[in-house]
């Protein structure tokens, strides 16, 4: 195979990603705009919210983090909290390398970085292998669509009244209830883990000084998570 031919074949799946990335980022625009909002109330300048999501890039994670800095949290319980969100990844991309064809670690620690949930289920249901070049187009438009809507959504609040910037951060929890509530239905696992890491979180919150907001959510978390993933182990063993 001639090296035109190999370069107009990696053209042509680049272009494959871009186009099925096109959605994705569409999808990602309100969400977006909705952090850059939440941002400019929190306090961040706009140069701050877009390093965010260029750096951390996660969408539920950022918004805790948000959530976590107007309660004034230590950064290292941030850190960890959204680490813990974000673990999820470590098991789609080791299910991804399955799929996607050879490379160099290199490259693909680079792409890794853009895997969302999203651009994940786009490329685990592709038929066939998944070149590298799809990959980056896929990932790209995402990518792009949600750091510059971010951007866009902090510039706009800086031009909306402060009672309604205030009034934005409601959509924080708005979005954690449309996240939570779907697993609701479909697992009674998630009712008790989420049931669980509330009443923890309000005991803690409630006997922490403070300071320590931010570790009662993040001990809420690793207690509830552990724990009713053993108790279903116990009982479906029993059974």
């Amino acid at each position: 195979m001639s090296t035109t031919t190999v370069i107009a074949k990696k053209q042509s799946h680049f272009r494959n990603g871009l186009q099925d990335g096109i959605s994705i980022g569409i999808g990602y625009l309100p969400i977006a705009l909705t952090f850059g909002l939440l941002a400019k109330s929190t306090g961040l300048s706009l140069g701050e919210t877009v390093l965010m999501s260029l750096l951390v890039y996660a969408g539920a994670s950022q918004y805790i983090a948000l959530n976590l800095i107007a309660l004034g949290t230590n950064p290292a319980a941030i850190i960890i909290t959204t680490f813990i969100v974000n673990i999820r990844h470590f098991l789609m991309t080791a299910s991804l390398n399955e799929k996607v064809e050879k490379d160099h670690p290199v490259i693909k620690a680079l792409y890794a970085f853009g895997i969302t949930d999203e651009t994940f289920s786009v490329a685990a249901t592709k038929e066939g292998k998944v070149t590298t070049p799809y990959i980056f187009g896929l990932t790209i438009v995402a990518y792009g669509s949600w750091v510059i809507n971010s951007g866009i959504g902090h510039y706009v609040g800086a031009s909306l009244p402060q009672v309604l910037q205030e009034s934005m951060a409601i959509a924080l929890y708005a979005m954690f209830i449309g996240l939570l509530v779907p697993s609701l239905k479909r697992q009674r696992k998630i009712i008790f883990l989420a049931s669980f890491a509330a009443v923890l979180n309000s005991i803690f919150t409630y006997i922490l000084p403070p300071d320590w907001s931010g570790w009662a959510i993040v001990s809420a978390t690793l207690i509830s998570a552990v724990g009713v993933e053993l108790i279903f182990k116990k009982v479906g063993g029993e059974n």
